[in-house]
C-alpha cells in the first residue's frame, strides 16, 4: 500500500473534520470528551494547525493557542457545561447576558454559569470555528487533567495550590503572583517567562475590555470540567445543535434581511438607480481616506503631506471624521438582521468642493455628472460571504417585475495569510481555489502590481479559500505553493464572493464583462514560526498596505466612471 504523503494525510483530516461537523448537527448533540468528540480532536491532531502550535505535543499546554481561542471565544467559556448552537432566539427580553468576543463578532448568551448559547447567524464557517476551538479546548483540558492527576495520592501540590488562589478573595500580587505564575508553569509544563507572558497578554484583555477570565481561573476551569466529568459522566460538557440551526444552514435567511434593509434604505435615499460600485472592506479605511482632509481641516489642523501620515493623524477622531462624513455624503447603516455586516453609504458626487488629500488621483468634476455611489460592506465570515453577495445581486420582486441594483463593479479587500513573503505584503488574487472541494474560480482581476507603489512587496497569483483559519496546516499550504497551483496566499470569503457572482453572471444579473477587484493585506504568513495569527495582531504596520489598497480601489472606481461618461 503507497505510503501517504504529509500533505495527503492532512487533507483527510480536514475532509473528516468537515464530515464529522456536518453530521453532528444533523445528529443533534455530542460530548467533546465522547467516542465523536474524540474522532474530531483525532482529525484536528493529525491536521495539526499552524495556530495551535505545539496542541499535539501532550507534554506541554499550548499557550498562544489559547490567548488566540479566548480572544474569539465568550468569557466564562472555560465554566461550560452545555453549549448550545442555535440559529433562532430572541434573548432581548430574558435576563440573559449578551456576550460578544474581542475579536470575533459572533453572539453568545449565558444562560446560566455553565450554560451558553451562540447564536448562529453567518452560516457553517461559524459552526466550524466554534467546533474547532471547543474540540482545541477540550485536548488542552485532558493535558491538564493528566498533569495535575498522574499521581496515585489525587491531585498535585500545584493542583491545590492554584485551586487555592481561584478561589481567594483578591487577586495575587507582587512575589505571591510569582509564586502562582511559577507553580502554574509546572502544570502548564511551559517556562516561567511564557506562562506570565500569557498571563499578561489575558490580564490586559481582561482589565482593559473584559473580554476573559484571567490565566488561572482560565486553567483552573477547563481542568476542572475534566475532573468532575471523570467523577460522575453527567458532568460532562455536551453541545447541542438545535432543529432551527439545521434548518438555516444554506437559506440565507439572515443575509436576506440585510439585503432587503439595505435596498429599502438605497431607496428611501433615492440611490436605487445610481451606478453602485460595491467594496468589501473595513468600515475606516474608505471613510477616513475620502474624509479625513475635510474632517482635520474643519477642526483646525493641518493636514500632513504624506497620505499615511495623514490616516494616522485621523485614527483616533471617529467621532469628528464621520460628523463631517455625514454633511457630505455620508450613510451609516448599522445591520439589525443578525448578520453583523454594517454598510457605508457614500454618495461620491457630494466630494465636489471637500477638500481631498492631493495624493488621490480624483476627478470631482467627473463625479458630478456620473454621481456614482459607494456601497462599503463590513468584512464577512466564509461562507456568509456567498449568501450576502448573492442576496445583494439578485433582483427583487416588485409589482410583477424584478429590479435590479445598477452594479457598476465589485472590489473585495481583505487581510489573508502570505505563503511567499511576511506581514504587510499584498496580494492580487488571479483565481480562487477552494479548499477540500473541486470548485475553482478564474479571476479577472483589474488591479495589477503596477497599481501599486514601488516600496510595497505585491504577489500575483491564485488564492486558496479555507475552511477556516484554525485549520490551516503547514504541509497542504505548503503544497499550494510549491505545486503547479503556485497559490500566493489563503483567505476564507474570496471564493464564495466569487461563486456569487459568477452565478449572477450566468443568470444574467450583472454583465460577464464587469468590473472586479481583489486584492489582500498579508496579516500573517502561518509558513513561518512566530508569523502565524496566534502571534498577535499586526498594529500599525498594518496601515500602509490597507490604505495602499483602498486608495488603488477608489482611484480605479472614479477612472471606471471617468472612461464610462459620452464622448
Amino acid at each position: 500500500m503507497q505510503e501517504l504523503s504529509k500533505s495527503q494525510k492532512a487533507r483527510i483530516a480536514i475532509r473528516t473534520f468537515k464530515i464529522l461537523a456536518d453530521s453532528m448537527t444533523l445528529q443533534g448533540s455530542y460530548r467533546p470528551s465522547g467516542r465523536i468528540g474524540e474522532k474530531l480532536a483525532e482529525a484536528l491532531k493529525q491536521l495539526s494547525p499552524e495556530i495551535y502550535g505545539s496542541m499535539s505535543d501532550n507534554r506541554v499546554v499550548e499557550l498562544q493557542g489559547l490567548q488566540y481561542v479566548f480572544d474569539r471565544m465568550p468569557k466564562g467559556i472555560e465554566r461550560c457545561t452545555r453549549i448550545t448552537l442555535t440559529a433562532q432566539e430572541d434573548f432581548h427580553d430574558t435576563s440573559f447576558a449578551r456576550i460578544v468576543p474581542l475579536k470575533r463578532r459572533r453572539v453568545s448568551y449565558a444562560v446560566s454559569e455553565k450554560e451558553y448559547c451562540f447564536v448562529i447567524t453567518t452560516g457553517k464557517s461559524e459552526i466550524y470555528d466554534i467546533l474547532t476551538h471547543i474540540t482545541f479546548l477540550n485536548i488542552e483540558a485532558w493535558k491538564i487533567y493528566r498533569q495535575v492527576s498522574s499521581r496515585g495520592d489525587g491531585v498535585s501540590s500545584e493542583w491545590s495550590e492554584l485551586e487555592r488562589v481561584v478561589t481567594q478573595e483578591g487577586a495575587p500580587e507582587g512575589e505571591e503572583l510569582e509564586r502562582a505564575l511559577w507553580n502554574l508553569s509546572i502544570i502548564l509544563g511551559r517556562t516561567y517567562k511564557e506562562t506570565r507572558d500569557a498571563y499578561e497578554y489575558l490580564e490586559r484583555n481582561r482589565l482593559e475590555h473584559d473580554s476573559n477570565s484571567s490565566l488561572f481561573e482560565i486553567i483552573y476551569g477547563i481542568g476542572r470540567r475534566v475532573m468532575d466529568e471523570q467523577r460522575e459522566k453527567r458532568n460532562e460538557l455536551v453541545v447541542y445543535f438545535t432543529p432551527s440551526l439545521h434548518e438555516m444552514i444554506d437559506h440565507q435567511s439572515h443575509a436576506a434581511l440585510w439585503a432587503t434593509r439595505l435596498r429599502q434604505t438605497l431607496r428611501r435615499l433615492e440611490y436605487e438607480k445610481r451606478p453602485i460600485h460595491i467594496v468589501s472592506a473595513n468600515m475606516h479605511s474608505m471613510r477616513n481616506l475620502i474624509y479625513g482632509p475635510g474632517a482635520l481641516t474643519e477642526i483646525g489642523h493641518k493636514v500632513p503631506e504624506d497620505l499615511y501620515a495623514m490616516v494616522r493623524a485621523v485614527r483616533d477622531r471617529d467621532r469628528e471624521v464621520e460628523e463631517y462624513a455625514q454633511r457630505h455624503g455620508f450613510t451609516y447603516l448599522a445591520d439589525t438582521s443578525g448578520s453583523t455586516i454594517d454598510v457605508n453609504i457614500i454618495d461620491l458626487a457630494q466630494l465636489h468642493g471637500c477638500p481631498l488629500h492631493p495624493a488621490l488621483g480624483i476627478d470631482c468634476e467627473q463625479l458630478l455628472i456620473s454621481r456614482p455611489l459607494l456601497l462599503v460592506i463590513d468584512y464577512a465570515f466564509g461562507t456568509q460571504a456567498f449568501d450576502i453577495m448573492d442576496e445583494l445581486l439578485h433582483p427583487e420582486e416588485s409589482n410583477g417585475a424584478e429590479q435590479s441594483l445598477e452594479i457598476a463593479s465589485i472590489s473585495i479587500m481583505g487581510k489573508a495569510g502570505v505563503l511567499p513573503g511576511k506581514k504587510g505584503d499584498i496580494m492580487l488574487a488571479t483565481a480562487h481555489v477552494m479548499e477540500g472541494t473541486a470548485d475553482n474560480y478564474i479571476v479577472a482581476n483589474d488591479l495589477s502590481a503596477a497599481d501599486f507603489d514601488s516600496g510595497v512587496t505585491v504577489f500575483t497569483g491564485p488564492m486558496v479559500t479555507v475552511l477556516g483559519t484554525s485549520l490551516q496546516n503547514r504541509d497542504v499550504l505548503q503544497r499550494f505553493h510549491t505545486s503547479s497551483w503556485r497559490a500566493i496566499g489563503l483567505e476564507m470569503e474570496g471564493g464564495h464572493y466569487q461563486k456569487a457572482i459568477s452565478g449572477a453572471i450566468i443568470q444574467g444579473h450583472i454583465p460577464a464583462n464587469m468590473k472586479t477587484r481583489y486584492a489582500y493585506y498579508a496579516s500573517d504568513n502561518p509558513l513561518q514560526s512566530g508569523q502565524t495569527l496566534a502571534s498577535g495582531p499586526m498594529g500599525d504596520e498594518g496601515i500602509v498596505p490597507t490604505y495602499m489598497i483602498s486608495k488603488v480601489i477608489l482611484e480605479k472606481i472614479v477612472a471606471h466612471e471617468y472612461a464610462q461618461r459620452p464622448a
